[in-house]
C-alpha cells in the first residue's frame, strides 16, 4: 500500500511540475506496489 500511495504522489508531482521522469517513476512505483500485493495474495491463497 505504501508504494502505491508514494507512487501516486510522485506521479502527481511530476504532472504538476512537468517532470516526465518523476511522473514515470511514480507510475512504476505504483506497479511495484500492485505486484507486491499480488504476491502477498497468492501466498495467502497457497496457505
Amino acid at each position: 500500500m505504501k508504494d502505491r500511495v508514494r507512487g501516486k504522489a510522485e506521479e502527481i508531482k511530476g504532472k504538476v511540475t512537468g517532470n516526465r521522469t518523476e511522473e514515470t517513476k511514480g507510475k512504476l512505483r505504483q506497479q511495484v506496489g500492485k505486484a507486491k500485493r499480488t504476491v502477498r495474495d497468492v501466498k495467502e491463497d497457497v496457505r
